[in-house]
């Protein structure tokens, strides 16, 4: 029992850690059924083509459903047409929302580079793709240039590169290995560095972000289940009244400028440190203070808390 518990801890603590590894064994094992169950090069000269929409196109995919996925596409893009939001974001918040966007795309892009690099690896893709580009024969053939790239065509279809071709070339295969290892490395030092710079830029220490990840996860949970019961008692009595021909009983809810007060993106403030909007709302005389107010204009938005998660 204790091991049950310690293991549904670690899960716990580790979420976001686990959840993207599993999105990354889920793309690995998308990857390879494609590759041996679907993929299947022509040989002639659509390989390129047909290689890169393989290597490529389920890739873009995988990004477009990483942003739907992120509830902070939904919570910049709702309502951003309204006359509100334009006024807010001509105000000073283009460089807030832009750090957002970058945030969403570093995370709606761990399953695109997950494909890439696996399917580099796997060498499949790059190799029908490589071997229909005219940049690879000019590479490969120096004589005979016409026939030789006809042989290179069938290269993916299990022919030998032909004779004629330069013998310190590296293969095809051997190339596409190459470059998913460069991609790899590369992803994993931009993390590293992207990582060590948002703590080096932290405004908050180390056990006070800690804290702030604790509060956020509480809020977010409690959020969730007073609204749910905010919402059933409000259905009841709207039911109550249809059903049973009565006058509606007073019922506060929030106006449409609370939920718009609170749903601003969080822009951290050092003066105040606040943890959140809900937080900075309750502190602020439900933000009818003149201190509720957003402070985009010298501030970048910074909410550590979720990038942090992994270390702490």
């Amino acid at each position: 029992m204790d091991a049950l518990r310690k293991a549904v801890d670690f899960c716990i603590r580790h979420q976001k850690v686990l959840g993207y590894s599993t999105v990354s064994l889920l793309t690995v094992a998308m990857e390879h059924i494609f590759s041996v169950v679907v993929f299947k090069c022509p040989c002639n000269s659509g390989n390129m083509l047909y290689g890169l929409s393989f290597l490529l196109a389920p890739a873009f995919i995988l990004l477009l459903l990483g942003y739907m996925a992120n509830a902070r596409t939904w919570l910049l893009l709702t309502g951003g047409c309204s006359r509100e939001k334009h006024v807010q974001c001509s105000s000073g918040r283009a460089c807030g929302c832009l750090c957002q966007l970058l945030r969403m795309t570093a995370k709606a892009s761990v399953a695109p580079l997950t494909w890439i690099a696996v399917a580099l690896l796997g060498a499949n893709f790059y190799e029908c793709a490589a071997s229909g580009s005219s940049l690879t024969a000019h590479f490969f053939c120096k004589e005979n240039r016409t026939v030789c790239q006809t042989q290179l065509l069938q290269v993916p279809c299990g022919e030998e590169l032909p004779a004629n071709t330069t013998p310190e070339r590296l293969s095809l295969k051997a190339q596409s290995q190459l470059f998913g290892w460069f991609l790899i490395a590369a992803i994993m030092t931009v993390a590293l560095i992207s990582t060590c710079f948002s703590h080096c830029c932290s405004p908050v220490s180390y056990l006070q972000l800690k804290f702030w990840k604790i509060y956020t996860k509480k809020e977010h949970e409690l959020f969730e289940t007073k609204a749910k019961e905010h919402a059933t008692k409000l259905a009841e009595r709207n039911t109550n009244c249809f059903f049973e021909a009565t006058d509606p009983e007073p019922f506060h809810t929030p106006s449409r400028e609370d939920w718009q007060k609170i749903s601003f993106l969080y822009t951290f403030n050092p003066q105040e440190q606040h943890y959140s909007m809900i937080h900075k709302y309750a502190s602020t005389n439900r933000g009818n203070s003149t201190e509720f107010k957003e402070e985009g204009q010298d501030h970048m938005i910074l909410e550590f808390v979720e990038e942090a998660q992994e270390v702490l």
